[in-house]
């Protein structure tokens, strides 16, 4: 009954909208040879690049992230957790269930190049089931740096993430002025900590109290930050799309821009105006209902919602039975409808098929969690990091990039996740010995 409800609303909000982007975007067309592909469509159609002004929420799930984080982190502490034990177990959470849906898909990626599978076809399929892995190494350093972070907000409050702004804006222009060299490249990746690393931090000050004591600064930031956007992408460098565009010398994703930056504070400040009517909502029973079941299923939603793609594409398009109007003509937008309804009732029966799996990785994630006592164990951190560059480089190059089957990278995520799964420790289960229903739960 202590849980802010608005906060996994906007949970479950972000993931929802995600899926529904990453359907809407993806489109298919059957070729004279009786192959399919996937046009682009924010590069063929350019005009729905400006629909992802409205689908890019992952702030949203950030500013929940470092709500829901430094509550967690401040409990473990006053209990007498440790830094390793408390980061051991949030990043177990994420671990096993990505670990086991990239089993499984690594497991087919091997099956099918072993019967010879187009190596084309290969990577395609590869780079679907893997397009939305960019986030799980982000948010997986962040958490990692969470006790560090939450300590410099303690001391400095809301100069921390203006600094950290300051800072990631500054890089975000390093691209336009620096061009594309290999010092920009790496430069501009701190980018992925520094902006995504505003949105956490600021979940800390609305946690804290510090955004949430009147509404001025709230609207500041959501009108500040819509016209610092506005600037950028009009007569600025930047292009309207949050999302990478093939073919754009600039990208406000890969990395995050100057542009992302300020739309993300934007999107926290409209949030937190929308907070007190949208928690007056949420205390119906059937809305809340609805968000539990969301939130509950949140990351099978978020690992598997691609695998309804490939079933729809090998059902209806290399079959030859989907209509095929003029690709981003009106007759196709139509037909947008039934597409997202049967992915929709698609992907509602791969989550039921996999209840028995979400359960068994519930309840081994318990059994799993590290202990309290846990200090700066070397196993820990080292199948973090391991974790990370494997997540990182499916993120990039897909399950099976250029057709052939990721050998060290599948190594490094499994191994990294048994190494963090080791660390059990002494002094208890961390945030009160979650034993219970609610904790099976809590690790899904």
């Amino acid at each position: 009954m202590g849980r802010d409800r608005y906060v996994d609303f906007l949970r479950a909000w972000a993931i929802g909208l995600v899926v529904l982007g990453h359907w809407l975007i993806t489109g298919l067309e059957r070729h004279a040879d009786g192959s399919v592909g996937a046009p682009e469509l924010l590069a063929t159609v350019p005009w729905t690049q400006w629909l992802t002004l409205g689908f890019q929420v992952m702030p949203l799930f950030f500013l929940a992230g470092g709500y829901a984080a430094g509550g967690s982190w401040v409990r473990a502490r006053d209990a007498g957790g440790t830094v390793g034990g408390w980061v051991g177990q949030r990043a177990l959470r994420l671990l096993l269930p990505t670990a086991a849906y990239s089993g499984l898909v690594l497991l087919a990626v091997g099956v099918c190049g072993a019967v010879g599978v187009d190596r084309d076809t290969l990577a395609l399929v590869g780079w679907a089931m893997a397009m939305q892995f960019w986030f799980l190494p982000v948010y997986l350093v962040i958490t990692a740096l969470t006790p560090v972070l939450y300590g410099l907000h303690l001391r400095w409050g809301l100069r921390v993430p203006v600094g950290m702004g300051l800072v990631g804006g500054s890089v975000g222009m390093l691209g336009v002025v620096g061009g594309d060299s290999s010092v920009t490249e790496v430069v501009g990746a701190v980018n992925y900590l520094l902006v995504w690393g505003v949105a956490y931090q600021l979940g800390f000050c609305w946690r804290d109290g510090l955004l949430s004591r009147g509404r001025v600064v709230p609207a500041g930031m959501a009108v500040g930050g819509v016209v610092v956007f506005a600037g950028l992408v009009g007569p600025g460098p930047f292009p309207v799309s949050l999302i990478l565009v093939t073919g754009q010398e600039l990208s406000n994703t890969d990395p995050p821009s100057a542009a992302m930056l300020a739309w993300a504070v934007a999107q926290v400040g409209v949030a937190l105006l929308l907070a007190p009517g949208v928690r007056r909502l949420l205390a119906g029973v059937r809305v809340w209902a609805a968000v539990r079941a969301v939130g509950g299923g949140s990351m099978a939603l978020y690992l598997w919602h691609m695998l309804p793609v490939l079933v729809v594409a090998a059902a209806f398009y290399l079959t030859g039975l989907a209509p095929q109007p003029g690709y981003g003509s009106l007759g196709w937008w139509v037909l947008r409808v039934p597409w997202l309804v049967v992915l929709g009732l698609v992907l509602a029966g791969v989550v039921w098929a996999l209840r028995p799996l979400e359960r068994a990785l519930a309840s081994l994630s318990v059994r799993l969690r590290p202990g309290s006592g846990v200090r700066w164990a070397w196993r820990m951190w080292a199948g973090l990091g391991l974790s990370v560059w494997a997540l990182a480089y499916f993120a990039g190059h897909g399950f099976a990039y250029g057709g052939t089957f990721p050998v060290w990278p599948t190594v490094g995520l499994g191994a990294g996740t048994v190494l963090v799964a080791l660390n059990r420790g002494a002094g208890g289960r961390g945030e009160g010995a979650p034993t219970s229903q609610r904790a099976l739960e809590e690790a899904a």
